[in-house]
């Protein structure tokens, strides 16, 4: 099978360091030499203009430069070949970090202690063990197993829900609608690490925050959302920590990015915020791997880590 080039088509940031990357095998593009291109075999995207795809006959397969492919599938002219979604350990690790960071920052009473410093206050709250804390982790995909596994070495007690059942050892495990509520009530710190599907779309909003437990070793609930943006209500975040649904929030993910500068969550004491950092793709990692799938694809092997289009992840 004779190597075609990549079409490189990507938003939000400079391609340069992907282009060099991907270059070191085949030759890559930024744009098609028209509507109905024949010489790209390949596309590697991130939020690609609309309809950019749809005419381009050799296309084989097209891979996304991050976890998320709700971006892909904003497409209204997506043709119908394999999509290949980001599965990296560095990928993994990064948001594994981002996790137990902003659970621990919370377990540890972060946001108290630095609102007593600019005070002089020296207080020393009354502090539980981990295993009195639950954290539920909404996805138990690559990323949800890797979080869940480190925060059990910590001792923290862990749920986990997703739309399908799924077992994992030392994880009280639920699925579907039925399981939901169950998994809120027996859950102190909410970790959002969700696909984006209509399914999920808004799933994260007050009567689903109100149902987390709030008599608990923290003093209060706990948001942290490193999923994705619109699996989030800001509004409802907002009225939530405002009515003491919510204790505290880490939010790495907004409806609307970049977070404008007129959101009040930029300046509301109960929220940390970060900006969509939490596990940013790194392309040394990636394109070789994109690489070694398409040289893969070409010898007759099945491609890695697709997405399922029914299911929209």
């Amino acid at each position: 099978m004779e190597k075609g080039k990549i079409l490189l088509a990507v938003t939000g940031f400079h391609p340069q360091r992907w282009r060099e990357l991907l270059s070191a095998e085949r030759e890559v593009v930024l744009e098609p030499d028209g509507a109905s291109d024949p010489s790209i075999t390949y596309a590697v995207v991130w939020k690609q203009k609309p309809n950019l795809l749809k005419s381009l006959p050799n296309l084989r397969a097209i891979f996304s430069i991050g976890a998320g492919v709700d971006h892909i599938f904003a497409d209204p002219g997506l043709p119908d070949v394999p999509i290949v979604k980001v599965v990296a350990d560095n990928l993994t690790q990064y948001m594994t970090e981002y996790v137990v960071w902003r659970v621990l920052d919370h377990h540890r009473q972060g946001m108290l202690y630095r609102a007593q410093q600019p005070k002089k206050i020296w207080h020393e709250p009354p502090q539980r063990p981990a295993g009195d804390i639950s954290v539920g982790i909404m996805g138990l995909g690559n990323l949800g197993r890797a979080a869940a596994s480190v925060l059990l070495s910590l001792g923290f007690a862990v749920n986990g829900w997703s739309r399908s059942d799924k077992a994992m050892k030392g994880v009280s495990t639920y699925a579907g609608e039925a399981g939901l509520i169950p998994f809120l009530n027996a859950t102190d710190i909410l970790v959002v690490l969700l696909p984006l599907t209509p399914d999920t779309h808004g799933i994260i909003n007050h009567g689903v925050l109100k149902e987390l437990r709030k008599r608990n070793g923290l003093g209060g609930s706990v948001l942290i959302n490193a999923g994705r943006g619109r699996l989030q209500k800001d509004a409802d975040i907002l009225r939530a920590l405002d009515d003491g649904t919510l204790k505290e929030a880490s939010l790495d993910v907004f409806e609307v990015e970049p977070l404008p500068k007129t959101s009040p969550l930029w300046g509301h004491p109960k929220v940390f915020v970060t900006p969509h950092a939490a596990a940013t793709s790194d392309p040394v990692h990636l394109a070789p791997g994109m690489l070694r799938q398409m040289d893969a694809f070409e010898r007759g092997e099945k491609l890695d880590n697709l997405v399922d289009r029914k299911a929209g992840y």
